[in-house]
């Protein structure tokens, strides 16, 4: 009873509603009649919007609005038909309400053969939405997210809908049509309708869209939440057909077809980098291909931790230097002069170690860890550095100078420098040495050797 009440009151309001619009229209004929001879194009703009009975398709377009806002879908219905096929181009709300409006006739419908009407009259809104407002790619989404829901076993129509739809939109593909896309692949597979290979291609395509976004929406929790939700989906997905042995297995073969093909080069070495597959030797072969047709900072550098992990130290060292020298971003060049200065220490180069840690320290005065090598270099030099008639003890002076600095700029290191100061400075030269020498406590010091630096003379506690 109450139900009908409201029923009742709501359509006497859009009685009222169409009573007030249909004296407006008459107000906005009178106008229209006499502003007629104004502007011809000002007709020709406006005719092509409304249709050929304009007055008509305001009508229709302000009464199925009214209704669809009040969720009465059924008499929205006729007004929103006439529009749809009298004036399309409208509005584009006419598509999108279309869409909602058709997706709950679908969810509502117990006959099997309306519902698959139904369900056609929603794919023909999406098409015709794309051909008069255009936005295919993100459509095209929408369209596959809806066929996938409702026709589920449609695969092979699926597929290439949603395909597209990330082909046009790239970056800008919504999270929830990549999630789809994805299963619609597998199953292509399942179909054997696409190689297994498809997978992994399709996961390498996806994974590169989201990692874009979430670097693109570090300021935004929201929008990074829900990116990264998207990725432990994706990835889930992905965990059946993820190991290595099947990722090396598909791959092997493709490269030994094509292995001088860069963009199948990036894919492998992409893919088996996210999954952690880099020990294979088909990573470094596909690695050190991909570097020799298309050098990069990021394949010098993956050349030069695979040499390293090797043990090809010299290698490893040519390939960061040239990675260190191609990078432009500060933060990539840093964990590559970072690490080849590592390698130089281990090749027991320390000035060249020393260089390049400096060379970090002009990127980030801050970089605790350049620091802590430095002084580490110098604790190392004890028995290079004996001129100072003290069996190199001063060297130890000046390392632990460094490991002060880099806690007193870096607080990430501070644990590390506290345990070197600590340990170094057992071994300063003893009070009855620097007496002998004539040397003060407090007083300034310069190291010779290769340090020549000036540090504060201080003795063993």
């Amino acid at each position: 009873m109450i139900n009908n009440k409201n029923n009742n009151v709501m359509k006497k309001g859009v009685k009222a509603f169409i009573f007030l619009l249909m004296i407006s229209l008459g107000f906005t004929g009178v106008s229209r009649a006499q502003t007629d001879d104004d502007s011809e194009e000002k007709a020709t703009a406006a005719g092509p919007k409304y249709g050929a009975d304009s007055a008509s398709c305001v009508m229709h377009l302000s009464l199925y609005r009214e209704f669809y806002k009040q969720k009465n879908f059924k008499d929205a219905l006729p007004h929103w038909r006439w529009v749809f096929f009298n004036c399309p181009v409208a509005s584009q709300n006419t598509y999108i309400d279309g869409a909602k409006i058709f997706s709950t006739k679908i969810d509502e419908c117990k006959e099997p053969a309306l519902r698959e009407k139904f369900i056609d009259t929603l794919m023909m809104v999406y098409d015709q939405r794309i051909r008069h407002f255009n936005r295919e790619g993100y459509v095209l989404g929408r369209k596959g997210i809806d066929l996938f829901t409702y026709r589920t076993e449609k695969t092979e129509l699926i597929y290439p809908v949603l395909k597209k739809s990330v082909e046009l939109s790239g970056n800008k593909s919504e999270g929830a049509v990549l999630v789809y896309y994805f299963r619609a692949i597998i199953s292509m597979v399942d179909l054997q309708k696409l190689d297994k290979s498809a997978i992994v291609d399709g996961y390498d395509q996806i994974s590169e869209i989201i990692d874009f976004n979430i670097k693109a929406n570090q300021d935004k929790a929201k929008a990074l939440a829900n990116w990264e939700n998207i990725k432990a989906n994706i990835e889930s997905t992905f965990e059946p057909f993820a190991t290595c042995p099947d990722l090396i297995g598909i791959y092997e073969k493709k490269y030994a077809e094509k292995p001088d093909d860069i963009e199948l080069l990036t894919k492998i070495t992409n893919v088996l980098d996210r999954k952690k597959c880099t020990d294979s030797q088909l990573f470094f072969k596909a690695t050190e291909k991909l570097h020799k047709l298309q050098p990069s900072a990021q394949s010098a550098y993956l050349m030069g931790s695979l040499n390293l992990e090797k043990n090809n130290i010299s290698k490893a060292a040519e390939y960061m230097q040239e990675a260190a020298n191609l990078f432009e971003d500060n933060t990539d060049k840093i964990k590559a002069l970072n690490l080849l200065a590592n390698i130089n220490f281990n090749q027991r180069n320390y000035q060249q170690a020393r260089a390049n840690a400096l060379r970090i320290l002009q990127l980030d005065p801050n970089y605790g860890k350049a620091l802590i090598l430095i002084g580490d270099l110098y604790a190392a030099s004890l028995s290079m550095c004996t001129d100072d008639d003290m069996g190199g003890k001063t060297v130890f002076w000046a390392a632990v100078d460094k490991y002060a600095r880099a806690r007193s700029v870096d607080p990430s290191v501070e644990a590390e420098a506290n345990s070197k100061i600590a340990q170094f400075s057992r071994h300063f030269p003893p009070a009855s040495d620097l007496f002998f020498r004539d040397l003060n406590e407090g007083s300034s010091y310069t190291v010779g050797c290769w340090i020549n630096e000036t540090t504060t003379i201080r003795a063993a506690k």
